[in-house]
């Protein structure tokens, strides 16, 4: 299958016409009577008439039925039958999510003499809670989707609303927003109904699946089931909407006005991307769906088309080009969704699902506060992805079986230029001050990916026993175009008579590289030498087996192993990680008919993000230099013996450069071809090698212990402690490191020069860059020779209480949530380091996304039937603050100072990945910042048009009501972040950002 077309094909030939994607559900119905005791034997009747589904089955000698394979779409009725001893009892508006097994307690009266028999009665003891497994997991209906505030319906803001969910510190401005137990958002797996959705090179979503195509969302946070894998973070499950016999339909428009009524702040917000936004932003949104059948009872459709425009503004200012002007910009976001669900017979049941996305984020010049990048620097981030699936469920007598197929792709290009074949030119004044960038970004990251998945599911019901199997294999085709420009990257410099002269154009933002004088002074010239794509395939295997033995009425035991194999696991080895195997064990104990006690142990493993062996590619090379240089390593220890030289190398990225010595005339560098040789002789800062040993996959231990309890019809109450022990886990070693040079006191420190640090190195550096091996000097070495390895380790202990009660026919419902936590940890990300050489022990500490408390509520109330309130509250103790040091003397100098106290040239204040010195005497992130507290309202009025179920929505969402300045809690890009502070603990705070002021969003939307 090399493209699309062919795997389509294939998909037809294999499946037939118009199959369909249904994700497997099984409902456990246990019928008591008011002893509760079992009733056996009783004949129990499901049936759904939104899609015409009706079956029944017979209470087995626990008093238990299990309907299996069951479609997500409409909602179902759970009923019995009069007989001569209980009366009926009917539990309508069952809604399921995908790839779930949930339960439902019937206690059935007794005919009396005070009630006639053949009453049906909604069961007044139908409970809620898992009486099933052990799986600590939470979700959002599409009812509450909609009550909750959610900036511009993006269902991601709606997650922190959950138990054990926080937002997340990233390290990149597009880094996904959600922490599962603290953990780096980048190893959450996301799934649209149980299928992939992962971008598979760092992490996150693929497609951001909007709330109007959304029927549930789940968190799958501890103890799930060996279903799922490839990860030991969590699971973002989203169950699609599908069509029904009723005619469903809405039209929307969403609009965020922005500063004109917005709270005011001094600081820059966000985007929906996770790019900063200040002056003029705006949204407007607008979108449809529409769901139906198109043959009764047999063949259902859901289409879902969202739009969003964002317009924002920078300031392009130059005054020595006499040049202040706003320049604007805009973001685009498009989501398309459709489904058809096909029922061939009773037994067997298919669906297809497509989701398509393009999303474009313009970078059009200037700053959020000023700038000098002219709009011919002008670039787009796209984002652009494609999902289709195909799922197919078969329910035989006691058996069922799913097969499941999709294809994938994500395009990824983070700086597709307006100017894609230009030069990039950076014009400094006579001083060396820039004051205009122009042409192109000046640099390559575009990504593709291609991702096939492809998974068998069994399930088998004998006797006591249900078990579970499966095997599945997801196929990414990675190719990266990266590196810097290909074109040329120009650094210039204007005389004063230049500068005057261009000045007097006043060209004003439509300055070009072309409007340079030809004999302007260059000072650089970059060139790429390799614009070319590389990359290779991950695959991601996996096979399980489960079984849920049903020991009594009352417990539940469930045993399962799941193994997984990850080929980018063999790195630089001779072969992967083998031994993959993780054992998987829970408890359900009904206490009462109200309560249940649950527990599990279990070993999750991820998958290996592909950006760590990608980094080891792009930033490698093949030159004879650099090979001597990692046979030196070798031989002095600091590389494992026997280390395959050549099998940790590749000819990556790398840019030749020229000096002011190299007499390059403006716009005619020399080519990428003519100076190929710097690239065996130039030497490098640093460079990557992917590891000798391999890599591990990241596992974690983890431990539960949870009571529910049913307080009534419509609350639950439930508690939860969790013990997760990670290790394994990702982080950098340089393995031609300078020697460890700790600094523990702040009244005597003591700046170690690079020239000291470079000559502690296993491979001294000298001045010029080169090294001396062999006694011969050799040019073409790196500074630092770094590798991705499977050492890391974080522990994390939790206890989550929750009440929630839903509204039904009340005039309120609510969720709250209190979560009281600690995540400590030596690695935060694929990128981190020790911040002195690779001494990783005092990096044991508190992590970036620890919170210790969290406590989150969600009221609606309503008055009437066509008014509602919503108050979301969320409240959270401070994150973690690094205390990085300050500017010190350099030793032999008067007025030189630095902040790389060790000498080794990786430390800067604005870093978090650990490269930052720290304040003398200070461990990582000991202090905090203070809590945050924000309260968001919402209100909705609808106006019901005629009889029928058509209405109008008026709607008005308030975010941070009460305009709170919040330094710490919310998603942020570490780098940018508060979290980031010069000096020792308690010294004060300078605040580099805060939330979002108070900001409204207004919506109409008609409903059918």
């Amino acid at each position: 299958m090399k493209n699309i077309s062919t795997f389509l094909g294939c998909l037809l030939l294999f499946f037939g016409p118009l199959r369909q994607a249904w994700a497997q559900v099984d409902l456990v119905v246990s019928v008591q009577n008011a002893a509760r005791q079992a009733v056996v034997g009783l004949p129990v009747h499901l049936d759904n008439a939104g899609i015409g589904f009706s079956t029944e089955q017979t209470t087995d000698a626990q008093g238990k039925v299990r309907f299996r394979g069951l479609s997500t779409a409409g909602s179902y009725a759970v009923s019995t039958t009069v007989t001569d001893q209980y009366q009926a009892v009917r539990e309508a508006n069952l809604t399921l999510r995908a790839n779930s097994s949930p339960s439902v307690t019937l206690v059935l009266p007794q005919v009396s003499t005070q009630a006639l028999a053949g009453v049906v009665v909604r069961a007044p003891n139908a409970t809620t809670i898992n009486t099933q497994n052990a799986e600590v997991a939470s979700q959002l209906s599409a009812r509450e989707l909609r009550e909750i505030p959610i900036e511009a319906r993006d269902i991601t803001r709606a997650l922190y609303r959950l138990p054990n969910v926080t937002q997340a510190t990233g390290f990149f401005a597009e880094a996904p927003n959600v922490s599962i137990n603290g953990a780096n958002g980048l190893y959450t797996n996301y799934l649209i109904d149980g299928l992939d959705n992962n971008e598979n090179f760092l992490g996150g979503q693929r497609f951001a699946i909007p709330v109007g195509f959304a029927q549930n969302v789940s968190v799958l946070t501890n103890n799930f089931s060996t279903e799922f894998g490839n990860s030991a973070n969590g699971i973002v499950n989203v169950t699609t909407k599908s069509g029904s016999n009723n005619l469903t339909a809405e039209a929307f428009y969403l609009t965020r006005p922005g500063p004109g009524i917005d709270g005011k702040t001094a600081f820059p917000q966000r985007d929906l991307s996770g790019n900063q936004v200040q002056n003029g932003f705006q949204r407007q949104q607008f979108g449809f769906a529409v769901g139906g059948a198109l043959v009764k009872d047999k063949t259902f459709f859901y289409l879902d088309a969202e739009q969003t425009f964002d317009r924002k503004d920078n300031a392009l200012t130059s005054p020595e080009l006499g040049v202040a002007a706003t320049v604007r910009g805009h973001n685009r976001f498009t989501y398309l969704s459709g489904k058809l669900d096909q029922r061939w017979t009773d037994r067997f049941r298919s669906s297809l699902r497509a989701n398509v996305g393009y999303v474009s984020i313009e970078r059009q010049g200037g700053g959020l506060d000023g700038g000098v990048a002219f709009p011919s620097s002008g670039n787009y981030q796209d984002r652009n992805s494609v999902n289709i699936a195909s799922q197919n469920v078969y329910v035989g007598r006691n058996f069922t079986s799913e097969t499941d197929l999709q294809y994938a792709t994500f395009r990824w290009n983070y700086a597709r230029a307006d100017n894609p074949s230009s030069p990039d030119v950076t014009v400094n004044d006579p001083n060396g001050q820039p004051i205009a960038v122009l042409g192109n970004p000046g640099y390559l990251f575009d990504s593709h990916q291609k991702t096939w998945q492809a998974q068998q599911k069994f399930t088998l019901v004998k006797g006591r026993n249900t078990f579970k199997g499966g095997l599945g294999l997801i196929s990414t085709a990675h190719q990266l175009y990266g590196g810097g420009n290909p074109n040329g990257s120009y650094g210039v410099q204007l005389t004063q008579g230049q500068l005057d002269a261009l000045r007097a154009r006043n060209l004003g933002p439509g300055l070009s590289i072309t409007d340079i004088p030809a004999s302007v002074q260059v000072n650089s010239y970059n060139v790429e030498l390799r614009p070319a794509a590389f990359g290779t395939t991950q695959n991601l295997y996996n096979i399980y087996v489960e079984d849920l033995v049903a020991v009594t009425d009352r417990l539940n035991v469930t045993l399962g192993v799941r193994y997984d194999y990850d080929n980018l696991s063999k790195g630089g080895a001779a072969h992967g990680d083998r031994n993959n195997i993780g054992p998987r064990a829970n408890f359900n104990y009904r206490l009462t008919e109200r309560s249940s006690l649950r527990g599990g142990y279990g070993v999750f493993y991820d998958k290996i993000l592909y950006t760590v062996y990608s980094d080891a590619l792009q930033q490698n090379t093949t030159s004879a230099d650099y090979k001597t240089q990692l046979r030196e390593l070798v031989r002095v220890g600091a590389l494992p013996p026997g280390t395959d030289v050549d099998r940790i190398t590749f000819d990556g990225n790398l840019t030749a450069s020229l000096g002011k010595a190299g007499n390059v005339p403006y716009l005619q560098g020399p080519s990428a071809a003519s100076l190929q040789g710097q690239r065996a002789t130039v030497p490098s800062t640093e460079r990557r090698i992917l590891n000798p040993n391999g890599y591990q996959n990241p596992y974690s231990l983890q431990s539960t212990l949870g009571y529910q309890y049913q307080v009534s019809e419509k609350t639950l109450f439930y508690v939860d402690a969790m013990y997760n022990r990670s290790s394994d886990l990702f982080r950098l070693r340089n393995v031609n490191a300078v020697s460890e040079y700790a600094q523990t006191d702040p009244n005597n420190v003591v700046v170690r020069t690079a020239a000291q640090a470079d000559a502690t190195r296993p491979v001294p550096i000298q001045a010029d860059g080169s090294a001396i091996i062999g006694g011969q000097r050799v040019a073409g070495v790196a500074q630092n020779v770094v590798e991705t390895e499977s050492a890391g380790r974080s522990r994390y202990v939790a206890a989550s209480f929750n009440l929630q009660k839903t509204a039904g026919d009340d005039k309120y419902g609510y969720r709250l949530v209190y979560t009281l936590s600690n995540l400590k940890n030596d690695t935060e990300d694929v990128n981190f380091r020790a911040a002195d050489a690779n001494n990783y022990g005092p990096e044991f500490a508190n992590s970036i996304n620890d919170r210790t408390h969290v406590i989150n509520a969600i009221g609606s109330y309503y008055p009437t039937k066509a008014l509602r309130f919503t108050l979301a509250a969320l409240l959270q103790s401070g994150q973690p603050v690094n205390r990085v040091t300050g500017a010190y003397l350099v030793p032999g100098t008067t007025n030189v100072y630095t902040n790389d106290l060790n000498g080794d040239g990786s430390s800067f204040s604005t870093a978090y990945l650990g490269n930052a010195d720290r304040y003398p005497g200070e461990s990582r992130n000991s202090d905090r910042l203070p809590w945050s507290k924000t309260f968001d309202v919402a209100a909705q009025y609808t106006l019901h048009l005629g009889e029928g179920t058509s209405r109008v929505e008026l709607t008005a969402d308030v975010f941070n009501v009460l305009n709170t300045q919040n330094l710490s809690g919310y998603s942020n890009n570490a780098t940018q972040s508060n979290q980031i502070q010069v000096g020792p603990a308690g010294s004060g705070i300078m605040q580099r950002n805060a939330s979002a002021p108070r900001q409204f969003q207004f919506g109409l939307r008609y409903a059918l």
